[in-house]
């Protein structure tokens, strides 16, 4: 059976839940000044960074084989809870940064922060579940979220790009590759998500109107 691009980019797309079919569409361009646009832009940039270095990698290390890899149901399933847990680190990396930039030196405490932070994670993984497999637990996900916001330290160190930790060690630890093929890629497979995240980043700092977030999150109701 002879195979295409197309028809290989129609098969994983079809096994991808509703988030990370993102790359597929373009991304929107607007400006980043409310809450709610805050939200959406952790949540498909998050998907993008999970989709384009998961499916980048996988790619590569099966090479020619690759489109009849995607006959086999165990890879697919393989791939499917790979992807929910690359998507949560990613939104874990990104939402932490994206909140920092958007609240840094705004008269905001840690905890609407934290607060903040939370919603966006949590938002962007209950909004995505669609087609994920029962192995992903999304509220694990959560709660370690949660702990990982206690740790951080807002001022500086969630502003910096070494703060973007889990995304690069989920990918390494659930794309499926053979562990052995995986020991030789790990510098390789932890800068490429590295430079996806660069792009993205600037992107964000250009967009962002961190006044007009801080209004809107200090606005009452409080959330």
């Amino acid at each position: 059976m002879a195979f295409s691009l197309t028809s290989i980019l129609k098969k994983v797309i079809e096994t991808a839940p509703e988030a990370l079919r993102l790359m597929t569409f373009r991304l929107d361009r607007d400006p980043v000044d409310s809450v709610d646009s805050l939200e959406k832009f952790v949540a498909t940039r998050s998907a993008f960074v999970a989709q384009k270095t998961l499916y980048g990698y996988v790619k590569t290390r099966m090479g020619i084989r690759y489109p009849v890899m995607f006959e086999d149901p165990n890879i697919i399933h393989s791939l499917n809870i790979a992807k929910m847990h690359v998507f949560a680190a990613c939104l874990s990396d990104f939402a932490i940064y994206a909140v920092g930039m958007a609240l840094h030196g705004q008269p905001v405490g840690n905890e609407q922060r934290i607060a903040l932070a939370r919603r966006c994670f949590s938002a962007g993984m209950n909004n995505n579940l669609e087609g994920a497999p029962s192995e992903f637990r999304p509220q694990e996900s959560i709660a370690e979220f949660g702990r990982r916001l206690e740790q951080t330290e807002w001022v500086n160190a969630a502003l910096q790009p070494d703060n973007f930790t889990e995304s690069p060690a989920a990918l390494q630890r659930w794309a499926p590759i053979a562990e052995e093929l995986k020991r030789f890629d790990a510098e390789i497979v932890q800068n490429s998500v590295k430079f996806a995240w660069r792009d993205i980043r600037e992107v964000f700092r250009k967009r962002l109107n961190a006044a007009a977030v801080s209004a809107d999150w200090s606005e009452p109701p409080s959330r």
